[in-house]
């Protein structure tokens, strides 16, 4: 990659993604993992390519992990990805011939895979995130989930290409991860003085499950789409349900 642009991920115990997601930043000179305490075969993985800089860090929020990342990087712009992310070819041939300009950054496309297939529905696609930036002029919010970046005034410029996402593996995976997603958002909803409510978190539930499995297509998948719009649903209710425990006691 002849660009001077730093590649960053932050990882927990990543194994079965990793391998694949390094393989396909290997023409970046610089990659900076940043590992979340893994217990797993991460850091072996990790090591086991040239351009990857291993750090570690104890868990202090989604937002701040990626800044630390970025903070270890040597070159000015990012491509900040996750570890169960892949870029594919044509990402990389657009990121090869780009002009990178301060005032910009750059976004592309996710296609979100659950057990092996790629799921277009209940909003999963396009699903486009910003994650090619300069980091004197923009970061992300410090915030322990759901971080995005903060932009200001510069502008977004849409790429082409794509990154394979391995969003969901199995059933444990997913109530694994929802479970930790909806305890820190409530956490963080508490901290900003949100309110919670049992009646609230089961009309968020009917609202989001209606939406993306009928309006938003879930249905054309089959048990995958029920799945998915379950979770999202379950999710959406659950943050609200855990504020309303924390606020009880």
């Amino acid at each position: 990659m002849k660009k001077k642009i730093s590649v960053t991920i932050i990882a927990k115990n990543a194994q079965k993604t990793l391998f694949e997601c390094l393989k396909s930043v290997e023409r970046f000179d610089e990659v900076i993992l940043l590992d979340n305490q893994s217990s797993d075969d991460t850091l072996k993985i990790a090591r086991e390519f040239s351009n990857v800089k291993v750090y570690q860090s104890e868990f202090i929020g989604f937002g701040a992990l990626k800044n630390l990342a970025i903070s270890y990087a040597k070159n000015d712009w990012i491509l900040s990805l996750d570890s169960d992310e892949v870029v594919e070819e044509d990402l990389l041939n657009e990121i090869e011939n780009l002009n990178f300009e301060l005032g910009k950054y750059y976004s592309f496309s996710r296609k979100n895979y659950f057990h092996g297939k790629w799921v277009k529905c209940c909003g999963w696609y396009p699903d486009r995130v910003k994650r090619i930036f300069n980091k004197t002029e923009i970061g992300y919010r410090e915030k322990l989930v759901h971080e995005g970046l903060q932009t200001g005034k510069a502008k977004e410029i849409k790429l082409k290409g794509s990154v394979k996402h391995y969003t969901m593996e199995n059933i444990d995976n997913i109530l694994s991860k929802m479970n930790r997603y909806t305890s820190l958002s409530a956490k963080e909803m508490k901290e900003r003085g949100k309110r919670g409510s049992a009646i609230g978190g089961i009309g968020r539930f009917v609202f989001v499950f209606v939406k993306d499995y009928f309006f938003r297509m879930g249905w054309r998948y089959g048990y995958r789409g029920f799945v998915i719009a379950w979770c999202n649903a379950s999710g959406a209710m659950f943050k609200y349900l855990k504020l309303y425990e924390m606020e009880q006691k």
